[in-house]
């Protein structure tokens, strides 16, 4: 399971996954959808006001530093919108996975 595993630095070296590969860990998560270049994973989600957004904001914050991978975070009145890669390779890594579950663990 996604949630159980920990993300692992990465400083590049590596090819980021390929369209089939990411297409395969998007089944493990709920809702999340993968750009056109196949280069991100995004989900929006949305909250009763602008408190309850921010609360999330701030927990997926306390997530995202705990796995030492960090997500780009829009927030608006009673929306969060999350966007993932993993720069150090221009491209989708299991980290943005990994993360991606554990959001969805506290949405």
């Amino acid at each position: 399971m996604l949630a159980d595993k920990k993300c692992v630095p990465c400083e590049g070296g590596v090819s980021p996954l390929t369209r089939a590969e990411a297409g395969t860990l998007l089944k493990q998560i709920s809702d999340w959808k993968i750009s056109d270049d196949a280069e991100k994973i995004s989900k929006k989600f949305k909250f009763r006001n602008f408190a309850d957004a921010l609360a999330f904001v701030n927990n997926v914050g306390a997530i995202a530093e705990r796995e030492g991978h960090h997500p780009d975070l829009q927030l608006s009145w009673g929306k969060v919108c999350i966007e993932l890669s993993t720069h150090a390779i221009g491209g989708l890594s299991e980290n943005d996975f990994i993360l991606a579950a554990k959001i969805d663990q506290v949405s």
